[in-house]
């Protein structure tokens, strides 16, 4: 049984709506010990170090250097199992609806496509960012993040904030510290730039975990969206102030190509705007 220190998940949702709509810089909301913390000890143990996993998915580029599960990764244990498929259950459902105040019904994901177990080694880090908003393959609009971090003892000098940004991209408007048990769950537009830019400084024998899910709906509304001519299906990385990075100018660069060319022109052009 999925144990939680709140027995009534809707009546704590009713009780933070209000809190979770209007924080800055973007709706969110950070709760600690949200589960039981011996629950959640046998799914930290069962959480299997993505290092060596041959069906891990390493993120090695410009713009992040993190590990992630894929679709789910069945190696995991049962427990996790179990605590994945309450995440999506219509109970948990039902309280990120109240919470969020979403009004299409919300949809979980059961290949957690971008989500399942994360891992962040000694160096990683994953630039600001917004996410995808559309499922690659349900075409779903993506709504909400969620984040359940499994990191004991983790220290501030190790770094590895959770960093959400303001719309302008002018000033970071919280920085959110990945302990043991702690859950942050925020809306996902194309505004709602979030990330932990700079890379963390833990020892070798400890990396930086985290359980993340998505839910989508059928439909959003549009001021969630940038136009559509500077539409991304992708995720779309952005340059901090005073920060030099040509390589995320670059990506965003040829992403505003791509939305603008037709696709047989675009990939005439793509080897130029490759180089």
């Amino acid at each position: 049984m999925i144990r939680s220190e709140y027995n009534n998940l809707e009546l704590l949702a009713s009780k933070y709506k209000d809190q979770y709509y209007q924080a800055k810089p973007y709706p969110h909301i950070v709760i600690d010990n949200l589960f039981d913390n011996d629950y959640l000890d046998i799914i930290n143990n069962e959480f299997t170090t993505l290092r060596n996993n041959k069906k891990k998915i390493n993120f090695n580029n410009f713009n992040e250097k993190k590990l992630a599960s894929s679709r789910g990764d069945s190696n995991q244990g049962l427990n996790c199992k179990e605590f994945f498929r309450f995440l999506n259950s219509s109970k948990f459902l039902d309280f990120l609806q109240v919470l969020t105040s979403i009004k299409e019904p919300l949809i979980p994901d059961p290949h957690f496509i971008g989500g399942g177990f994360h891992e962040t080694l000694k160096g990683g880090f994953l630039k600001i960012h917004a996410d995808f908003c559309k499922h690659p393959e349900t075409k779903l609009d993506r709504r909400i993040n969620l984040l359940i971090y499994l990191n004991k003892k983790w220290k501030k000098s190790f770094g590895g904030e959770l960093e959400l940004w303001d719309k302008e991209m002018i000033s970071c408007g919280k920085k959110i510290l990945p302990i043991f048990n702690r859950t942050v769950i925020f809306n996902t537009t194309d505004f709602t730039y979030h990330g932990l830019p700079d890379p963390i400084q833990c020892d070798d024998s400890v990396s930086r975990r985290s359980l993340a899910l998505y839910y989508y709906s059928n439909g959003r509304p549009k001021e969630e969206l940038r136009p559509q001519f500077l539409s991304n299906k992708t995720t779309l990385f952005k340059k901090r102030p005073n920060e030099i990075n040509r390589n995320i100018l670059n990506f965003s660069y040829k992403a505003f190509i791509q939305d603008c060319l037709p696709p047989i022109l675009f990939r005439v052009l793509r080897k130029f705007i490759n180089k």
